[in-house]
């Protein structure tokens, strides 16, 4: 061991003579392969790693085993809660299977995206995991199946939580239908003159989520025509600047605001606040996922519940299923708080 530590790190070669076996045995069972390998002839390889200090090769066991240990997640946005949720579930799946999570941001840029898809195929993680709403009109979608598909043919496994658009195994979220039954409950609670606070039309989820409370509106036998509809970026930051409409929006007699998703709407809160109303009781605010800090803002925000973190579970599970196609959807439920009292 002393003459290993004067010529530097130990090597392969090093473990397998202090071990006594071959270096084809060495390298099977450190570097992803334990088949053919007695289990004694394991162990004694391990106990010599471990004495001799050897770190493993991981481009050679990436070769070994057809990939790494990784698990590579694609998310739109890293400041947003929507996304950090569903890593902690990630983080909590891929942790169980012995495998390590990598992250990365595609800032709401289809093209950001497909240039990272295209980038950890080099690096062959075990899965790779893209996480985040469909936008129209990017001209990347066959792309980005190319390459998704080139990765899955060498071995990687794939799994999108988004609408099911791409080819591969997917978590669908029911926006539609969550935006739907949000309205019903409001319309219920006795409001009847509504705004939506919603992103671009091209983002998906916004779409499908101002469509749907426009639906639950209809099926409450509520006008649609006169909603007032204010668009803004998808953040916190888009909210809080959308404020100054609801605000006016308020005062003319409109008594609640759906904003799609919940960092917009909290935003939409602190700008009333500003504006000198009180969201709640001059004006109504619901919003969409329900985070973790929707229960702890003041008034707490009503919103539909996404359960984010099982999300993240799930789409480490359904991926390293080897399952080739086919959409989970995930069921969602209204959440009603302080922040919409009833009329």
């Amino acid at each position: 061991m002393d003459d290993v530590a004067r010529r530097g790190p130990a090597t392969l070669h090093d473990v397998a003579r202090e071990a006594g076996v071959s270096y084809a045995t060495a390298s099977r069972a450190l570097n992803g392969s334990a088949r053919n390998v007695r289990p004694e002839n394991a162990e004694r390889v391990q106990a010599a790693a471990d004495r001799l200090g050897y770190a493993p090769n991981l481009p050679a066991q990436a070769i070994a085993r057809g990939s790494t240990s990784t698990v590579a997640l694609v998310v739109s946005d890293v400041d947003d809660p929507y996304f950090s949720e569903i890593a902690g579930g990630v983080i909590d799946a891929a942790e169980d299977a012995g495998l390590i999570v990598t992250m990365a941001v595609a800032d709401r840029s289809p093209g950001l995206e497909l240039q990272i898809v295209r980038a950890l195929r080099g690096h062959r993680p075990r899965a790779i995991l893209v996480a985040g709403s469909r936008i129209d009109g990017a001209g990347t979608r066959a792309s980005l199946v190319e390459e998704l598909e080139a990765y899955r043919l060498a071995g990687g496994r794939v799994a999108i939580v988004s609408q099911p658009d791409l080819p591969f195994p997917t978590l669908a979220i029911d926006n539609f239908g969550g935006a739907r039954s949000l309205a019903v409950a409001l319309a219920a609670r006795g409001y009847r003159r509504f705004a939506i606070v919603h992103a671009e039309e091209a983002i998906r989820t916004s779409h499908e989520r101002r469509a749907g409370f426009l639906a639950g509106l209809a099926d409450a036998g509520l006008p649609t025509g006169s909603v007032a509809t204010v668009q803004a970026d998808f953040t916190r930051a888009g909210g809080h600047a959308a404020a100054a409409r609801l605000a006016a929006l308020a005062r003319e007699g409109v008594e609640a605001a759906f904003v799609v998703n919940d960092v917009m709407a909290i935003g939409a809160m602190t700008g009333l606040r500003e504006a000198g109303l009180v969201p709640g009781p001059d004006l109504a605010v619901a919003g969409f996922d329900d985070i973790d800090a929707a229960a702890h803002v003041h008034p707490a925000l009503t919103s539909v519940r996404v359960p984010l973190r099982a999300i993240g579970r799930h789409a480490v599970t359904m991926a390293l299923s080897g399952r080739d196609s086919g959409t989970v959807d995930i069921p969602v439920e209204v959440v009603l708080r302080a922040s919409t009292p009833a009329r």
